[in-house]
């Protein structure tokens, strides 16, 4: 069968050959017109600009004026930029155009392919988002291609981490607008806490490219983003909670301590019912109603912590706070807490002053906030391996683009080891016969850890490790000894400007760099270095002149040079430390070696003690290899074997791709009603007065309120008057004659509600006689926005609770999905019941106290972005905040308080060179 397959794509072409043909034609057309256009002037081509926007206004659509608009972009690049596009990078720009993912090896120019849909799509005026992986990458290609953009007369911003919201407006407000996938998706959320339009900082989601759209849309997507703030101090709450679970048998709860869960039994569900209705703490019969899921919540975190935690082994009591202990490493990890009320419950437990909990404001999946977006589309050297997720969650195709120039990279098989040391060891020889011959090496690793360890090995065996953020350092030590210098330098993507800096350079001759998969993402290893960094770096903000000409020139001759002895050595040399779960990041690390026709190699090492091969029975492997002979430090070889491993890897991929699919089917329940409140929120803010809604809430509020005291055709006598005179009180704040109207002969429900509407009516409309319409319109709607606001914030922190406790209906033969979305559509319909009584009640008391009035100043509460990178762990904003800081509080007369400073950064002593030019400048 697979020989059939494999003759009809010979006769008929494969499907993407069919796509990728007919984006030829286009491109055909392309070219016929580049001699046209070359004749323009600058500003004939300049005027390009207005003319294609007169078009549209004239009614054509963006196909149209394609051929003509990519044409004129590839010669305001080649003007600017000295780069004209190639034939395979405007099929590449066609196809992000067209809202796909464009897969283009890396090293063929993708940064210049999003040029031309660029600025086709920015010529609407709705704005175009070109998201990139960090800070670095986006102030730098925002920098770069911006010069293209000038040309023809389209603005430019960058959003950056630490900009304020002018910043961001002004940035948002550009035709194109270049940032990282975190600060477009916290933007967002935080506009959409804002209380008035005009304070908010995007505007539309029209067309949005993103690059390494499978590390953002995929690897970063496991983990959402959330803003939070901190909770009212619930000290009581967490102290009674705390009371209860001594008082529990060892029949009354059921503990897992591989998976770190506990569940109440029938008995103790039945125990804890009394107790909280002791307490007041039990809302309804059962302990399981809606109302209690919160309660259910904290419960469950209160047993965990009382019998899956213990003292001095996950954590410690020190200067009465308690210190969670890494179960890894052993150490402390100050500042660092248990989510969702578990650290509150250890801290309940041991009579420690239990810290505000941290609630979560706002928070959305990179999923549900990329398909906001009219049109969407990506690009990256690898994506194929994941189509069916692109298709599945963003309805997005890939379509491998053909290389400029083809291929020659070798790729051997892998050699797999019994021992993690043998593996090591065979790692190590090869990158001392790689330097012998002075062949570049780039080392790829799964996790910083495995970094450090052979970065060990390798000074075991003699050599020296170069600090990252020398790049100086980096290049002369690595040129020293024509490459043959035992020196190495190790990346693990912490500081990207320096990491882009040493990557560039990872192309010298003989040059060892050891990085994780996420290292120097972004930046080409060009052979023999990568000139266009060298002479940024090197040069600078050298002058114009003679001086400069002939400095560019010796470093031009230089990398020319250095190029021809890495190219006769054979190219990069990619060595795979061990396979990752994912096929994609194993191509990644491939990749880098190889563009543009140059020759590479790539090889990976692999250990029966690796994850992956534990996956597929290592053991029984072993034992067979011992059999068959198989001595310490000697390897398998054998085409098999990476079949075999391609096959645990689709597993692997396949059992991931199904968690975020089940994580985003319970993210879509809450992405819906999110919809619904932000888009409310937005007609709230827009609306110029909303008595009319006001007055809605109102009359609901005295139908529910009735409905629940006088049943349907009830005789008077049987009417709750007291409850309904008691709610009337609480929630219109009217002491109306309930009782006296009870005696009146034939009176019904519907005439009392008449009477409250009108008698609520009458309250409303003399405030705003009172006090002015212009000013009570203002009050109703900041009191509706400010309660819709704190009303889902807590509704947020309910979902919370239930999803973490919904699984456990699947023991009841249950589906928990449905089951979180019909009590979840319960808690929402709650949520708007509460919105009506608490805005009406809060509008009925409300008396205005006039003053005169202060600059208007929006008070949104305490705020922090967190985003966890699923790789490592860590929060990466607040690694961001923390760089933020330690730049804040440099001494510009004290070197030793600067800390990591960028090269391009200005320089802390205050010279306002760049820091390169000034302290960083080379001896």
């Amino acid at each position: 069968m697979a020989g059939l397959g494999a003759l009809a794509r010979k006769i008929f072409g494969s499907a993407n050959d069919r796509k990728v043909k007919t984006f030829r034609a286009k491109v055909a057309l392309i070219n016929a017109l580049e001699p046209e256009i070359q004749k323009l002037t600058d500003d004939q081509l300049r005027a390009k600009t207005d003319e294609f926007r007169q078009k549209l206004a004239n009614g054509a659509t963006l196909d149209d004026i394609l051929v003509e608009a990519f044409a004129v972009v590839r010669e305001a690049s080649f003007r600017t930029l000295g780069q004209r596009h190639y034939d395979v990078q405007l099929i590449g720009g066609l196809v992000l155009h067209s809202g796909q993912i464009a897969e283009m090896r890396t090293g063929e120019g993708k940064t210049l392919v999003a040029t031309a849909p660029v600025y086709l799509n920015a010529l609407t005026g709705k704005g175009v988002h070109v998201v990139t992986v960090n800070d670095y990458l986006a102030q730098r290609d925002s920098g770069w291609m911006s010069q293209v953009y000038r040309f023809l007369g389209l603005s430019t911003g960058c959003i950056v981490h630490g900009l304020s919201d002018e910043q961001r407006r002004d940035a948002y407000a550009a035709d194109v607008t270049y940032g990282t996938n975190n600060e477009f998706g916290f933007d967002y959320l935080r506009d959409n806490m804002k209380h008035e339009r005009g304070a908010m900082v995007q505007r539309e989601h029209a067309f949005a490219i993103v690059d390494e759209v499978d590390s953002i849309l995929i690897d970063e997507a496991r983990t959402p983003l959330i803003i939070s703030g901190p909770l009212e101090d619930r000290s009581d709450f967490y102290n009674t909670i705390d009371t209860f679970i001594p008082q529990l048998t060892e029949e009354d709860y059921e503990l897992d301590e591989k998976q770190r869960s506990a569940s109440f039994t029938e008995a103790g569900n039945e125990k804890l019912e009394g107790l909280l209705g002791a307490a007041g703490l039990l809302k309804g019969g059962s302990l399981y109603d809606v109302e209690n899921v919160s309660v259910v919540h904290h419960l469950q975190q209160a047993l965990k912590a009382h019998k899956l935690f213990q003292r001095d082994k996950d954590y410690i009591v020190r200067n009465g706070e308690v210190v969670i202990i890494d179960e890894f490493t052993g150490r402390m990890m100050p500042g660092r807490r248990f989510s969702e009320g578990l650290h509150q419950a250890l801290e309940a437990r041991e009579h420690v002053r239990i810290q505000p909990e941290n609630q979560t404001l706002a928070s959305i999946t990179f999923q549900n906030y990329f398909r906001m977006y009219g049109k969407l589309a990506g690009m990256t050297g690898t994506a194929a391996t994941e189509a069916d997720e692109f298709a599945d969650i963003y309805s997005l195709e890939v379509v491998d683009i053909p290389t400029n120039l083809a291929v020659k990279r070798i790729d051997d098989d892998d050699e797999v080891y019994r021992t993690v040391q043998d593996k090591f060891n065979a790692i190590v020889k090869l990158i001392d016969d790689c330097k012998e011959r002075g062949q570049p090496i780039l080392v790829g690793t799964t996790s910083i850890e495995k970094s450090e360890y052979l970065a060990e090995m390798l000074k075991q065996h003699g050599y020296s490790q170069i600090d990252v953020t020398d790049a100086a350092g980096f290049t002369a030590a690595q040129k020293s000894e024509g490459g043959k210098a035992k020196v190495f330098a190790v990346l693990n993507a912490r500081y990207h400007e320096q990491e882009a800096l040493i990557i560039s350079q990872a192309g010298l001759p003989g040059a060892v760099t050891i990085a994780t998969n996420m290292a120097g993402r972004g930046t080409d290893i060009q052979l023999g270095g990568n000139a266009e960094m060298r002479l940024d770096f090197e040069l600078g903000d050298m002058p114009e002149g003679a001086e400069r000409a002939a400095a560019e020139a010796a470093i031009k001759a230089e990398i020319s040079e250095l190029k021809q002895k890495a190219l006769a050595a054979g190219g990069l040399y990619v060595i795979g430390t061990e396979r990752h779960e994912s096929r994609r990041i194993d191509n990644q690390l491939r990749g880098r070696s190889g563009r543009q026709g140059d020759p590479g190699h790539s090889k990976f090492f692999l250990s029966l003690q690796d994850d992956l091969m534990r996956i597929f029975g290592s053991d029984r492997m072993d034992s067979m290899l011992q059999k068959l002979g198989l001595e310490e430090g000697e390897a398998i070889i054998h085409p098999w074997i990476n079949k075999a491993l391609e096959k645990a890897q689709q597993k692997v991929e396949a059992r991931n791709f199904d968690i975020r699919k089940n994580l985003l089917k319970f993210d879509d329940v809450m992405n819906d009603q999110r919809k619904v409140v932000f888009d409310q929120r937005i007609d709230l803010m827009d609306g110029e007065n909303i008595q009319e809604a006001v007055e809605d809430m109102r009359h609901d509020v005295i139908e529910d309120i009735v409905s629940r005291h006088i049943p349907e055709r009830a005789y008077p006598e049987q009417w709750d008057t007291d409850g309904l005179l008691q709610e009337v009180r609480t929630l219109l704040n009217i002491d109306a004659p309930i009782k006296e109207w009870a005696a009146e002969e034939g009176i019904a429900d519907e005439e009392v509600k008449e009477r409250l509407r009108k008698a609520a009516d009458e309250v409303m409309n003399a405030k705003s006689e009172r006090y002015g319409d212009p000013i009570m319109r203002q009050v109703e709607k900041a009191i509706l926005l400010q309660t819709l606001d704190n009303l889902w914030r807590e509704h947020l922190a309910n979902l919370d609770h239930l999803r973490s406790v919904v699984g456990f209906r699947g023991y009841a033969q249950r589906d928990p999905l449905q089951e979180y979305k019909t009590e979840a559509f319960t808690l929402f319909e709650t949520m708007l019941s509460q919105l009506r009584q608490i805005t009406t009640a809060q509008l009925m008391r409300i008396e205005l106290v006039q003053q005169q009035p202060e600059p208007a100043q929006e008070q949104l509460p305490e705020m922090h972005a967190h985003h966890i990178d699923p790789l490592t762990g860590e929060d990466e904003m607040a690694l961001a905040d923390a760089r933020l800081a330690e730049a804040a509080n440099r001494d510009p007369n004290d070197p030793s308080t600067w800390g990591k400073v960028g090269r391009n950064e200005v320089c802390p002593c205050g010279s306002g060179k760049k820091f390169k030019h000034c302290h960083g400048a080379l001896d």
